[in-house]
C-alpha cells in the first residue's frame, strides 16, 4: 500500500508510520516541518501546510490511501484558527483525495465531538453530536468527522476514529506536563476524584488505524462511519495519574478543587482572556474542568466486530511504558 500520512511527524502520526514501515508499505508523511526520525524509518518527507490545498493534492498524488491525522489541539484560542486547520485543511485533503483518485480515507477524530455539559459512561457510536460545544477544538473536529464520513461513497471509502486520551512512550506533552506541574507543586485534583475516562496507548490507536484502512480496502465494513478507540478498560482517572507519579518519583497531589469551582474558575477565566485578548490558554476552562471532573468512556464493541481492533497492549503495561518513558533521560529532560 502508498500511504499518505498528514501530521506524521506527531505523537501518533509517528506510530501510525512507523508501523506502516514495519511491514513494508510505502509512506509519505506530508507536514509543516522535515521529521529526520520518521524519514530514517524510510518514510518520504514532504514538506507543506494542510491549509495549502495545493500542496495537499501534490502529496496525495499517487497514494492508495490517507491517514489525516494532522491537527490543532487545546482548549481555548480563536474559532478561526480551529476552523482553519482542522475543518478547512480536512476538507482540503477530502478534495485532493477525490481528485488524485485515493480510495482509502481513514481520519483522526476525537471523542469530544460528543461532549457537551455532562459526563459520558459507556456510551456507543449512537449518541448524538451536541447542539453546543464548549471549545473550538471538538466543534472543529466535528464539523470536520462530519464531512468526511459524509463524502464515503464508491470511490473513496472513508473512517473515522476517536482516540480518547493517547499515553504512551514519546508523548511530548499531556503526561510530561502532568509530572513537571506535580513535580512544582501545582497540579491540582478537579472534582472528587472518582471519575472514570477511557485512556489509549499509542501503539493501539496506531495498529487500530491500520486496521480500519485495510478494512476499507476489503469488506469495508467500517466505511462511512466513526468509532470510539481505547484500552476499553476505563481508569479511575486521578487514581491513575497518583499510580504514575507515585512510581515517577513526583510528589502527591495534595490540592483539590471542586468540580462547581472549577467550572466558575473557568467561566471567569475565559471571560477575561477573551476581553483582554490575553495570549495562551487560561489555567482552567469549562471544558478543562468537565474533562477532568466527570466520567468520559465509551463502549468500543463497535470497532472489533467492524474492523477487529482489540486492545493489544493492556493498560497496566501501558502505565509501566508511560512511566519508563517520564524516568527516561530523554522523558525526564
Amino acid at each position: 500500500m502508498k500511504a499518505l500520512v498528514t501530521g506524521g511527524g506527531g505523537f501518533l502520526g509517528g506510530a501510525i508510520v512507523r508501523m506502516l514501515r514495519a511491514r513494508g508499505d510505502d509512506v509519505t508523511v506530508f507536514g509543516r516541518n522535515r521529521y529526520p526520525a520518521v524519514e530514517a524509518l524510510g518514510a518520504r518527507g514532504v514538506v507543506g501546510d494542510v491549509r495549502d490545498a495545493d500542496a495537499v493534492t501534490r502529496a496525495c498524488a499517487g497514494q492508495d490511501a490517507v491517514f489525516h491525522v494532522a491537527a490543532i489541539p487545546g482548549i481555548w484560542g480563536p474559532r478561526r484558527a480551529y476552523f482553519a486547520i482542522n475543518h478547512e485543511g480536512t476538507r482540503n485533503v477530502l478534495a485532493a483525495c477525490r481528485t488524485c483518485g485515493v480510495r482509502r480515507l481513514v481520519y483522526t477524530s476525537s471523542p469530544s465531538v460528543v461532549l457537551s455539559d455532562g459526563p459520558v459512561s459507556g456510551a456507543d457510536e449512537s449518541v448524538p453530536y451536541p447542539s453546543r460545544y464548549l471549545a473550538a477544538y471538538p466543534e472543529s473536529k466535528a464539523a470536520a468527522e462530519r464531512a468526511v464520513l459524509s463524502l464515503n461513497g464508491a470511490e473513496l471509502k472513508t473512517v473515522a476514529l476517536r482516540p480518547h486520551l493517547i499515553v504512551g512512550p514519546g508523548d511530548p506533552h499531556l503526561m510530561p506536563r502532568i509530572l513537571e506541574r506535580a513535580r512544582q507543586g501545582r497540579l491540582v485534583q478537579v472534582g472528587q476524584g472518582s471519575n472514570r475516562v477511557d485512556i489509549t496507548d499509542v501503539d493501539n490507536a496506531a495498529h487500530a488505524h491500520l486496521l480500519a484502512a485495510d478494512e476499507l480496502g476489503r469488506g469495508a465494513r467500517c466505511a462511512g462511519r466513526a468509532y470510539f478507540i481505547s484500552q476499553g478498560e476505563p481508569v479511575v482517572l486521578w487514581g491513575w495519574i497518583a499510580d504514575v507519579l507515585a512510581r515517577a518519583g513526583a510528589p502527591p497531589i495534595t490540592r483539590r478543587l471542586s468540580h462547581r469551582a472549577a467550572r466558575t474558575l473557568g467561566a471567569a477565566c475565559e471571560a477575561v482572556y477573551a476581553a483582554l485578548r490575553l495570549r495562551g490558554e487560561p489555567p482552567m476552562t469549562r471544558f478543562l474542568a468537565d474533562q477532568l471532573a466527570l466520567d468520559h468512556f465509551f463502549d468500543i464493541s463497535a470497532s472489533g466486530r467492524d474492523f477487529g481492533y482489540a486492545p493489544g497492549i493492556r493498560t497496566e503495561e501501558t502505565t509501566a511504558r508511560v512511566v519508563a518513558s517520564l524516568t527516561s533521560p530523554a522523558g525526564a529532560a
